[in-house]
């Protein structure tokens, strides 16, 4: 029995286990309720008809480019100022969209419409060309001709008699459809949302859910909380992001291609993407993957910055039994002079699980404890489900009803469904009523003297003791006004409810930037705040799994994420915990966590190596504040990620591509986490350029692999030759870390360092320093002229080809 036929083995008997319970005989009944519910609800499939476009018959000029006719379908091909480009077959618009930012982005007026030879049309525009063949295919290509992708014609499955090409997504209609694509022979596949086989995308199929896993999952687990529509393809032609603006349940099979398959000819990498109805609209942006990354957060959102105390250390768990409990932690970490930014309340803290309560008997004064932590700079965080308990007296429940803000069956009757505390009902969060109401609710939790929120359960979770743990797929949703039902409205509910909380939030506390994280979540996410990992199982195995959901979700444009460390499940030994907690300390969301059933994750209950070798990756977390801090500010402005995979800087080399066990912190620092038990040394695939081992000095040249120690006392980390990091200084304040750059014009570097100010939503300024070394002189430069400012320490070893150590110069 492998690893993962042990999880569906554990989660099966604990299903059983449950079933015989108070709470599982309620989930048996809610199982009942929704089969005969969506029995009710929902059409029944007949007879349907397959269609495809046809031949062409015309097209229609339109401002960045027009609409292309064919015998029984349309497509619109429109490339915008910031050159996406956005196809909408069967009469779908870029609006209305949860994904989008805003209004549409405006068309590029100089891109064309013009024939096209072979009978087909074409778009041409400065950044990128769009072939549509007479048959429907669709070439995106770059302004050399080199072929991008390949989308052959589509396919849909309406009922028979429809009068027509269908309106997609109108009021929870529409075809289903299929799409198949072709990219280059050596592309790879990443992004998706949130999964756990990552980062890189192998053969396979990937369903578009949002789906709880039940208790824990490992990398074979899929799909998980938050999956998106969106793929990441890099290749040597060059690299290109598609987003299919389609929330519906769907799966993308991917299959990547061969190089000399057959005789002598490549096979193109495929991928299909299938979706059970709504509209066939796609986004494609193409350049350098930062030049995507911006264009995808240009139309999707700018990233929310969070406060500078949650970039520290968080401790969680969902066990805490009372407000001594979390005294005597808060001092643990004080005591042993361990640096501590949040302290996250569970489920566990509320009156009966209820939201927006506390239980008064564990927790008398809440709001004093949170004041006396605050005086040690530990700031309280708040787990907010959206389950609310449907009972008579609880205050939510009765002003949700007054207001009619649950979701609703067919019927009209409240959908009631099974979460922590009981039978409960649930906000509908697409319509912007009730989120202006959910968000006024938040005044209860900061008045807890909570600093921020954790979004848990919003995928959203019903228990069921059979088929899926979600709502009935006939459930009514206000969709905006538009209406539709939870087949259209599943997968962004989440990101509704982020959005609810967020502008709540803003609205109670207008002079700062809120946090929030959310386990679930959709295209656009990020706009409102980050996520993690989930519920991970303890092992090895999730280890590598946390890595790979924090890369997947950064190129999917949410940057701010984390692993539970140690795993939410189990008991994790003392190496494994530390090696998590080392990994930890280089990712946006530091935070430790675990189930009400397993063990302990405080540093000090792992013995006293392992503490002390936690408390110097904790150091060295707060040491990097400033180049976090400068992380998230760029996040914002350029929709780079913090965490990147190491191919970022080089997509064309092949060996990066496939290098999934380490990952680019910003530009400068580049981590080699240790993901294996007994490891001592490990091999690290450098990308070009002059890398050098922070902790010895030592410097190795890229591109190549090399070998190095990988003790107990730290994970493998080297900086590039010619970064200027921003750290704190022995005095507290910041100071400049140069890492000598190579000799001559070539080696010349780079460094920014965002100057704080505060946690408000004044933008801090950016500085600029430039780095060179020019016969023995390392000069360092402020963009724009003027003092450096800031005190400068030079890191890394000149190899002996290069002569004396450098001198400084300003």
């Amino acid at each position: 029995m492998d690893a993962r036929d042990l999880v569906r083995s554990e989660k099966l008997v604990r299903s059983m286990k449950v079933i015989c319970t108070a709470q599982g005989l309620r989930s048996l009944r809610s199982a009942w309720r929704r089969r005969r519910s969506d029995a009710v609800g929902l059409p029944r499939r007949g007879t349907e008809l397959a269609r495809v476009p046809g031949e062409v018959e015309g097209a229609e000029p339109e401002p960045g480019g027009g609409v292309v006719r064919f015998a029984r379908s349309s497509l619109r091909v429109r490339v915008t100022t910031g050159g996406a480009v956005f196809c909408g077959w069967d009469g779908a618009e870029p609006e209305p969209s949860y994904a989008l930012d805003g209004p549409c982005p405006e068309p590029d007026e100089r891109a064309e419409l013009e024939p096209d030879t072979g009978g087909g049309w074409r778009v041409v525009s400065e950044r990128v060309t769009v072939m549509v063949s007479r048959t429907g295919t669709v070439e995106v290509r770059t302004p050399g001709g080199v072929v991008l992708r390949r989308d052959l014609p589509p396919r849909w499955w309406e009922p028979a008699g429809a009068p027509g090409p269908l309106e997609p997504g109108a009021g929870g209609q529409g075809a289903r459809w299929l799409q198949r694509s072709e990219v280059a022979a050596d592309a790879r596949f990443f992004g998706l949302g949130g999964r756990a086989s990552g980062p890189r995308l192998r053969d396979g199929v990937y369903r578009l859910w949002n789906t709880d896993p039940g208790g824990s999952f490992g990398p074979g687990d899929d799909p998980l909380y938050l999956t998106m529509p969106v793929q990441l393809v890099v290749a040597d032609a060059g690299t290109h992001l598609v987003f299919h603006d389609n929330s519906w349940d769907g799966s993308v099979t991917l299959r990547e291609g061969e190089e000399g398959a057959g005789s002598g000819h490549d096979r193109p990498g495929g991928c299909r993407t299938r979706m059970e109805g709504g509209p066939l609209r796609y986004w494609v942006i193409v350049g350098t993957p930062a030049r995507v990354l911006h264009g995808w957060t240009a139309l999707t959102g700018a990233p929310a910055v969070p406060p500078r105390w949650a970039l520290g250390h968080h401790h969680a768990r969902w066990g805490f039994h009372d407000e001594w409990e979390v005294r005597r932690v808060v001092a643990g970490y004080r005591e042993r002079d361990l640096p501590l930014s949040v302290l996250h309340l569970d489920i566990d803290h509320y009156a009966g699980h209820r939201v927006f309560t506390v239980d008064r008997a564990r927790f008398p004064d809440l709001p004093g404890l949170a004041a006396e932590l605050l005086e040690d700079g530990v700031r309280l965080v708040s787990i907010v489900d959206p389950a609310v308990k449907a009972e008579p007296g609880d205050a939510v429940y009765a002003s949700g009803a007054a207001d009619d803000v649950f979701v609703r069956d067919t019927r009209g009757r409240e959908v009631r469904g099974v979460v922590w505390p009981g039978e409960s009902v649930f906000p509908d969060f697409t319509d912007p009523r009730v989120r202006k109401w959910w968000g006024g609710l938040y005044a209860e939790r900061l008045a807890q003297g909570f600093s921020g929120v954790w979004h848990d359960m919003n995928e959203p979770v019903s228990f069921a003791a059979f088929g899926e743990t979600t709502l009935p797929r006939s459930a009514r949703h206000a969709l905006e006004g538009r209406g539709g039902d939870h087949r259209e409205a599943h997968n962004v509910y989440a990101l509704a409810m982020a959005r609810a909380g967020y502008e709540g939030l803003c609205e109670l506390r207008p002079d700062e930037r809120p946090f929030l994280f959310s386990r679930s979540g959709w295209a656009g996410l990020q706009r409102y705040g980050g996520s993690w990992s989930g519920d991970v199982a303890t092992g090895w195995a999730g280890l590598r799994a946390s890595l790979s959901l924090v890369i997947g979700l950064g190129l999917s444009g949410v940057p701010y994420s984390g692993p539970d460390i140690g795993g939410f499940t189990g008991f994790p030994s003392p190496e494994l915990y530390l090696r998590w907690f080392q990994l930890g300390a280089y990712l946006p969301l530091f935070r430790t966590h675990s189930a009400i059933t397993a063990g302990r994750r405080e540093p000090w209950e792992f013995g006293s190596e392992v503490l002390e070798h936690a408390a110097a990756a904790l150091r060295e977390r707060q040491r990097l504040m400033p180049y976090f801090t400068t992380l998230a500010q760029l996040a914002a402005r350029t929709g780079a990620p913090y965490v990147r995979p190491v191919w970022w800087r080089t997509p064309k080399d092949r060996a990066l591509r496939d290098c999934e066990d380490a990952f680019l912190l910003g530009d400068a620092l580049l981590v080699a986490p240790v993901l294996e038990e007994g490891a001592r040394r490990r091999p690290v695939r450098l990308p070009r350029g002059r890398w050098y081992d922070t902790v010895t000095g030592r410097a190795y040249d890229g591109p190549g692999k090399v070998v190095l120690d990988a003790p107990l006392s730290g994970i493998p980390v080297l900086a590039r030759a010619g970064s200027v990091v921003p750290v704190t200084g022995p005095d507290g304040g910041v100071e400049l870390e140069v890492w000598t750059p190579c000799q001559g014009r070539k080696g010349a570097g780079a460094g920014t360092l965002a100057v704080e100010t505060g946690d408000g939503w004044e933008k801090p300024e950016l500085l600029r320093f430039a780095t060179r070394l020019r016969d023995g002189a390392l000069t360092i430069e402020r963009e724009g002229g003027g003092e450096v400012g800031y005190p400068v320490r030079i890191r890394g070893e000149a190899p002996p080809e290069e002569g004396k150590p450098p001198r400084r110069t300003s």
